[in-house]
């Protein structure tokens, strides 16, 4: 369980145990004293990890474009999201839902890996860029020597006076 998890470990536990005796999460969450929210989450991750979900899932998975693809084919064919979590191996069936709205919406390419960083600035060619930032130096450059010779001129006349 993660720390910013507002509930504490007897809640967990106990929550678990109501949810396998049959009770929803908003039973479990009023007779454990805990937030609706909280144990509607741990209720979700249980109906797919079982008593595993008491168990702290691994960081941030990162999953290939062919996983990806055949787990949103086999939800749009029809079958339950909750079982193909289970079968494999996922932290929970709320990880799929963003796979296949992306999927619908545009496709294969919304389940391709993307660049991580910062977009390049919308007209500006990558190879230009190289160019851009040398003009930037080059003009940084001569904002310098021309700030610096006016100085110069100043202190110049300041000296004839």
């Amino acid at each position: 369980m993660r720390a910013r998890s507002s509930l504490t470990e007897d809640q967990r536990v106990a929550a678990v145990a109501l949810f396998e005796d049959g009770l929803g999460a908003v039973s479990a969450a009023k007779k454990v004293g805990a937030g609706r929210c909280a144990v509607a989450m741990l209720y979700d991750r249980w109906r797919v990890r079982g008593r595993n979900a008491l168990v702290e899932k691994p960081d941030r998975q990162h999953f290939s474009f062919e996983f990806k693809l055949a787990v949103v084919q086999r939800v749009l064919a029809g079958e339950n999201k909750i079982e193909l979590a289970r079968e494999y191996g996922l932290s929970s069936a709320k990880i799929i839902e963003p796979w296949v709205r992306g999927y619908r919406r545009d496709g294969d390419e919304a389940l391709r890996p993307k660049r991580a960083g910062r977009r390049p600035a919308p007209g500006v060619d990558p190879g230009e860029a190289g160019e851009l930032d040398r003009l930037r130096e080059e003009n940084e450059r001569l904002r310098t020597q021309v700030a610096y010779l006016g100085k110069l001129r100043a202190l110049r006349e300041q000296g004839r006076r």
